[in-house]
């Protein structure tokens, strides 16, 4: 691919990946309503608010991929997430086809099947369970993302993204952990796999902890370069500084399964 857009360019994962894509892509042209620091040679800025339909097909225009990492990236009240990441998801994908873009990376979450007890190994094929306002949005962009690949040809890709870092920090994340390398790698099988349709991957590492069947990226080719088991000790260590939370503790989101919780399914095992 020539010309890829990455959205949501001025948050912490896309500062971790785009000097990886720079040697990768020709032009990344990066998207959001702020600049990202230290533009480098083959990235070039275009502002825009994923509120804004025209202005994003501007963004897309000439693109041959699209890494969707824009949005709201926590949990906040409904009109917030609404506007960011349903309404803008939303015309991030049709921009796309009205423009003829062929594939686009979408970054879910893990936070879209966040209600499954961590003793529950879960593939892609199990149903969402949403932990959260943002876990729920990022379920309707896995469906938004099957629907323009059944309706209109796009091929999507849609990473539910555990934590992207240097390193786990803390247990849960010893579980879930992504290195930004690895992150590429699924980013790369996105864009130019001949196989990928419509997909939904696990964004993960090597992670012998995991909680997630990732066949599916594994079919695809995807082999993992970091462990996080190289980070045990101090993912323990970290662990040990954090308050118990008797919810969160037992599911797979953390703490956004037990932010506001009232419901008595977690504690009986019944949920």
């Amino acid at each position: 691919m020539k010309q890829v857009v990455m959205t949501g360019a001025a948050g912490g994962v896309a500062g971790m990946i785009r000097p990886l894509l720079r040697s990768v892509y020709p032009t990344l042209v990066l998207s959001d309503r702020v600049q990202p620091p230290q533009l480098a040679g083959g990235e070039r800025f275009v502002a825009a608010d994923l509120t804004d339909l025209g202005a994003l097909e501007k963004v897309v225009a000439g693109a041959q991929g699209i890494i969707h990492l824009g949005g709201y990236s926590v949990e906040g009240p409904w009109e917030t997430i609404h506007a960011a990441n349903i309404v803008g998801c939303h015309n991030l994908f049709e921009a796309a086809r009205r423009q003829g873009v062929s594939r686009v990376v979408f970054a879910s979450s893990n936070h879209a099947i966040g209600f499954y007890r961590r003793s529950r190994r879960i593939g892609a094929d199990d149903r969402v369970r949403p932990d959260s306002r943002y876990g729920v949005s990022k379920a309707f962009g896995e469906a938004l993302g099957s629907l323009y690949a059944d309706k209109y040809g796009l091929r999507v890709l849609s990473l539910r993204i555990g934590n992207v870092g240097e390193r786990p920090l803390d247990v849960r994340r010893l579980s879930i952990w992504l290195h930004p390398e690895d992150l590429v790698q699924l980013i790369r099988i996105g864009l130019e796999h001949p196989d990928v349709r419509n997909e939904v991957v696990f964004g993960l590492s090597d992670c012998a902890r995991a909680w997630w069947d990732n066949r599916t990226a594994q079919r695809l080719g995807y082999v993992p370069r970091h462990r996080a088991e190289e980070h045990r000790a101090d993912a323990i260590a970290e662990q040990a500084k954090l308050p118990p939370d008797p919810v969160g503790d037992l599911l797979q989101g953390g703490t956004f399964p037990s932010d506001g919780y009232t419901g008595e399914w977690v504690a009986k095992g019944q949920e």
